[in-house]
């Protein structure tokens, strides 16, 4: 299948909906590049009630020329899945994406105050592939294409996100060229659930004496509280204080 080119893109719908709906994707890949979670995750409110709106006029046969906010999102989605002329997509599973994103929307500390947990850097990777999902579907839906070209399609909109930890030949390897020692330990250690053997990860951060990088680094960043180093058993995992670390002062996309 040939590419979709940009002026083409999504012409089934209003242009002053489709302008909104890629600006308002736009600025959330932006808002998590640049680590602002909140803007972030209620840009992804704002980008339910678009598609919603597209959703909805699909099967009313018109789409209105702007977005519409529904008096109660999960409501109106529910709705939706009686709308039998839509495909599945449409009606059943883009429906119940949108009521996961607008969720995370209202209850989880974003849009209001007093939600369970406070806007984080887990949450709005939730906000950002979940959006790009929706308009990859709407690609889809439109221009009748595989999921791979939809994909493609989205990522020419939103400059495709480079992270800063890459896997290579049984590897990882951090991207950033001026990054200490510590930090790319404690990047590397960020994308593990799992202790890692010292070995392993002086090789992955290329730390050439295991001596002085087990001084300086590890034993270091034990005493700081931000991994558990065990050296009986020569492993080492990130901490939460290692975890609040990355998240707060290190950029995880080069």
């Amino acid at each position: 299948m040939k590419p979709i080119d940009k002026v083409n893109l999504l012409a089934g719908v209003p242009s002053s909906v489709r302008s909104e709906l890629i600006d308002t994707l736009t600025r959330i890949a932006i808002n998590f590049r640049e680590r602002r979670w909140e803007p972030s995750e209620l840009n992804g409110g704002k980008l339910c009630e678009i598609v919603y709106s597209i959703v909805r006029g699909e099967a009313d046969g018109q789409i209105l020329a702007r977005p519409v906010k529904p008096k109660n999102m999960v409501d109106a989605c529910r709705d939706l899945e009686k709308e039998v002329s839509l495909p599945r997509s449409m009606r059943i599973q883009v429906p119940r994406v949108l009521m996961a994103l607008y969720e995370i929307r209202n209850n989880r500390g974003v849009g209001h105050v007093g939600g369970d947990v406070n806007p984080n850097h887990m949450d709005a990777i939730a906000v950002l592939y979940m959006s790009k999902w929706l308009v990859a579907e709407l690609v889809r839906f439109y221009h009748k294409v595989d999921t791979v070209v939809a994909t493609e399609a989205v990522d020419a909109i939103v400059e495709r996100e480079l992270q800063v930890v890459w896997p290579v030949d049984g590897r990882k390897r951090v991207l950033i060229e001026k990054a200490t020692l510590r930090d790319k330990t404690l990047l590397l250690l960020y994308g593990e659930s799992v202790a890692i053997p010292e070995d392993q990860i002086r090789d992955w951060v290329e730390a050439s004496n295991s001596s002085s990088y087990r001084r300086d680094v590890l034993k270091k960043a034990h005493k700081a509280k931000l991994i558990e180093y065990n050296a009986l058993e020569k492993n080492v995992r990130l901490s939460p204080l290692g975890v609040r670390y990355v998240e707060e002062n290190l950029s995880l996309i080069a």
